[in-house]
């Protein structure tokens, strides 16, 4: 097996590992999950949403990052949560908020907020070197 077809496998397992982590520790404490995102500053009608939309969305592109003939879907999915994920932590360290509250869950909640943002572009950067990849090789060789 060449070096290239197992990079996308290798990227999407550790997205894999990221959300599977991070939507099951969110529902399995969503009482937990509720009051980190009622400290947020975030517009009032979206935290019901967002309760179950985060973890189901994580859980989602688990699914499709783990099915070689939807895993370039996963990746772009993946691109799209981590880079939202990313913007507001920038947000955060730019020092936009007034308040800085953390909705992680487990081994994140006890990073700063700048390692946060390097651990969040460094998955956003492998979302986007799967596409990158499925995208400069033949399709086929992504599974």
């Amino acid at each position: 097996m060449k070096k290239s077809v197992k990079l996308p496998v290798l990227f999407a397992s550790l997205l894999i590992i990221l959300f599977c982590y991070t939507a099951m520790a969110k529902l399995m404490d969503m009482a937990e999950f509720e009051r980190q995102l009622q400290n947020q500053e975030l517009p009032e009608w979206s935290k019901g949403l967002l309760l179950w939309l985060i973890p189901v969305s994580e859980l989602l592109l688990c699914i499709l990052l783990a099915i070689p003939s939807t895993r370039i879907l996963g990746f772009y999915g993946s691109a799209l949560l981590m880079a939202l994920f990313s913007g507001y932590m920038g947000l955060v360290v730019a020092g936009y908020f007034e308040r800085t509250p953390c909705s992680c869950g487990g081994v994140l909640r006890s990073m700063s907020f700048e390692t946060h943002l390097i651990f969040n572009l460094f998955f956003l950067t492998l979302s986007l070197m799967g596409i990158y990849m499925f995208h400069s090789k033949k399709p086929s060789a992504m599974t």
